[in-house]
């Protein structure tokens, strides 16, 4: 795929690109040492095992074994094929690529996937249009503007309005040759099954575009003015819209998130947009659904506190209490902002206005297990003997799964005191239900999803010196061609791992075409993704600046030795095997074998 764009203008649009600023896109990175270190993305994890190198321009994870480039990272993490990453790799640093010929089956994909994208762009624009510029939107906006909505309001979240028609987006999609078909599997149009035409989605309804990661519009929910139902109807699941991994406003957002390390989640995009108007510029909201593991750990990524401000309904209040559940897994810091009864968050920014509710409500946000007593004891009569009773036990069973002993006491005696009850005792039952939640979790199993499998490669044993010497080497070769040049004198790709032997033999060939150590470019030369990783492992090593001759053939030595030794252990068992047979004769011969093997091993 990727002969079809020149290599010296992948080489110049990945030096363009730096590693660390796409990463940091989607990991909160912090410096240790040379390198950068976040919670990797591939794999859920609580300790930070995913390391960047800006000095190499490669990342490697030490958990799941995961390794490359700037590319291969937004080809794994986006799902993006080669085409749709050197893309939008060159649209970032605004580097214009070649015509690409069309070709079958991936290209044909990632093409119908960008007019999916242009379909709602355009169309975007259209609505946007017809809310701010014409009398079919008249309506609407007076709405809007009676709902708080201003001029900047609408215009920044490009808000529009799809008038009361069958065809008005489907003429204007043929007109401008969309295919009517792909624009249905687009989720923009729909088709009548009795005739099989097409008609519009979204009619009489005031539209809000929804965004990727990348701020490329991909779907829209379209809120009814008046009466009728749905309320708020969003674009269905598409190939280019996963409403489980999308969040309302989340690139926009995503600089003010990762200043503040702090993000505000809603349950509604006129949620976000209100919020936006009263200054609050970290805010996203997901989509109609109860937030996802994917959406927190898309939350995770940027920030280490997470505000949930739900509505006050007891819906609102049960997602909430789902949501945290999320969060926490992804080790975040988490806080529930609580609304007056009968108000969501647009509703109290309109009446109290944005500093109050910055004040009031967010202000006062409460601590997870503060939020878990409040929403525990609703519907208890806490005057009864035996619902108190299971209101505290219910608390005991919270208050053993906080990780933090300072934590636990707090709460502890919060319920001690309110309760008149003997700390002591509510310790000792509290380190009972830590016990029964223990013994629970082993009985269903010790693998997790956050002790992931470990990477081929990785292992804690000490590794026999070939297999040192020869992984010490090609970190030195990629690193410095003229050692590369002394290794293949010397050895050759006589390499005793298959896979060393392999990367030799790219190192080799990428040298011979006048190309300096670049340890990034030289992963697009590799074909094989495991060599790849065993690459990333290789360059992210610790060694030595230098390596002096002595060491390098001294190392050199150690790779051309162990097939030498091999060939004795064979022998010995070949001795051994005669001897059980009583071939005295043979066993002798292959005595004087090994003994000349030997003398020979010990005279290099």
């Amino acid at each position: 795929m990727g002969t079809r764009i020149p290599e010296e203008t992948i080489e110049r649009i990945q030096k363009s690109n730096d590693i660390l600023e796409i990463v940091g896109e989607y990991v909160q990175l912090k410096k240790q040492g040379r390198n950068y270190f976040g919670l990797c993305p591939f794999h859920d994890e609580k300790s930070p095992s995913f390391s960047v190198s800006a000095e190499k321009q490669i990342y490697r994870c030490f958990g799941c074994g995961k390794g490359g480039n700037v590319i291969s990272f937004l080809m794994e993490i986006e799902g993006f094929s080669f085409i749709e990453t050197i893309k939008n790799l060159a649209d970032r640093t605004n580097i214009e690529l070649p015509q690409l010929p069309s070709s079958p089956q991936n290209d044909h994909a990632t093409k119908e996937k960008e007019i999916m994208k242009e379909g709602h762009e355009l169309l975007a624009r259209l609505y946007h249009h017809c809310l701010t510029n014409t009398e079919y939107g008249q309506k609407a906006k007076e709405y809007l503007y009676n709902r708080g909505f201003t001029d900047e309001m609408i215009d920044h979240f490009q808000i529009g309005f799809a008038p009361e028609s069958w065809d008005f987006a489907t003429s204007f999609l043929q007109k401008r040759n969309f295919t009517l078909q792909t624009m249905e599997e687009a989720g923009i149009l729909a088709k009548r099954e009795f005739d099989r035409k097409f008609y519009d989605r979204f009619r009489s309804r005031i539209m809000f575009p929804i965004w990727d990661t990348q701020g490329k519009n991909i779907a829209f929910g379209g809120r009814i003015m008046g009466d009728g139902e749905p309320k708020y109807l969003n674009s269905p699941e598409t190939r280019i819209f996963h409403k489980s991994k999308t969040l309302y406003g989340y690139h926009m957002a995503r600089p003010d998130m990762r200043k503040d390390d702090k993000a505000i989640l809603f349950e509604g995009y006129v949620d976000v947009i209100a919020a936006w108007k009263a200054g609050i510029t970290n805010a996203v909201a997901t989509l109609g659904t109860s937030l996802t593991q994917d959406q927190a750990k898309l939350l995770s990524r940027n920030v280490n506190t997470v505000v949930i401000c739900y509505d006050s309904d007891q819906a609102g209040i049960n997602a909430a209490f789902r949501a945290t559940e999320h969060i926490e897994k992804m080790d975040c810091n988490v806080r529930i902002a609580q609304m007056p009864p009968g108000l969501d968050p647009d509703d109290y920014i309109q009446n109290y206005g944005g500093e109050r509710f910055k004040q009031d409500v967010l202000g006062a946000s409460l601590t997870v297990m503060a939020f878990k007593m409040q929403f525990m004891r609703r519907g208890k009569n806490l005057q009864d003997e035996g619902e108190r009773m299971r209101y505290i036990e219910e608390i005991l069973h919270e208050i053993a799964k906080l990780p933090k002993a300072v934590e636990r006491d707090h709460y502890l005696r919060q319920l001690a005191e309110e309760f008149n009850l003997s700390l002591d005792a509510l310790k000792q039952q509290q380190y009972q239900a830590f016990v029964n939640q223990k013994r629970n979790k082993d009985n269903v199993g010790r693998n997790r999803e956050n002790n992931p499998k470990k990477f081929i490669g990785q292992s804690t044993r000490l590794l026999p010196a070939f297999h040192n010497a020869e992984r010490i080497l090609l970190a030195h070769m990629l690193k410095d061609v003229s050692i590369a040049e002394k290794v293949e004198e010397l050895l050759g790709g006589a390499f005793n791992i298959d896979e060393y032997s392999a990367i030799a033999a790219y190192l080799y060939a990428y040298y011979a075409e006048g190309h300096t150590p670049d340890i990034s470019l030289f992963l697009e030369r590799v074909d094989d993704q495991r060599l790849k990783q065993v690459v990333t492992e290789l360059a992210m090593l610790t060694i030595n600046e230098d390596i002096s001759d002595q060491e390098l053939y001294d190392y050199v030595h150690q790779i051309q030795k162990y097939p030498k030794l091999l060939k004795i252990q064979e022998k010995e068992k070949d001795k051994n095997r005669a001897e059980r047979e009583q071939d005295m004769v043979e066993a002798a011969r292959i005595a004087m074998e090994i003994v000349n093997l030997k003398k020979a091993l010990k005279s290099q």
